[in-house]
């Protein structure tokens, strides 16, 4: 019995996350100067940081030492 008072929760709690989280929150407008002034700002942030990943040399690879390359053992010398 509390096997399936168990899978019941489990499944009704995830119905509810799954409804919670296809919430139309649609589209809403400010008036607000300020907040139209901080979009403005926040898209010109992210387009130049797209620019600057873009045009930028990508980074050097790093090379680890280690359990990568696996030497052969020194074979004793007689």
């Amino acid at each position: 019995m509390k096997k399936v008072s168990l899978a019941i929760l489990v499944s009704l709690s995830a119905l509810t996350g799954a409804a919670y989280a296809q919430q139309d929150q649609g589209i809403t407008m400010s008036t607000d100067p300020a907040k139209a002034a901080d979009v403005e700002q926040r898209a010109q942030d992210l387009q130049a940081k797209q620019q600057a990943m873009e045009s930028a040399p990508p980074a050097p690879m790093k090379h680890h030492k280690g359990s990568m390359h696996h030497k052969k053992p020194a074979e004793p010398t007689q």
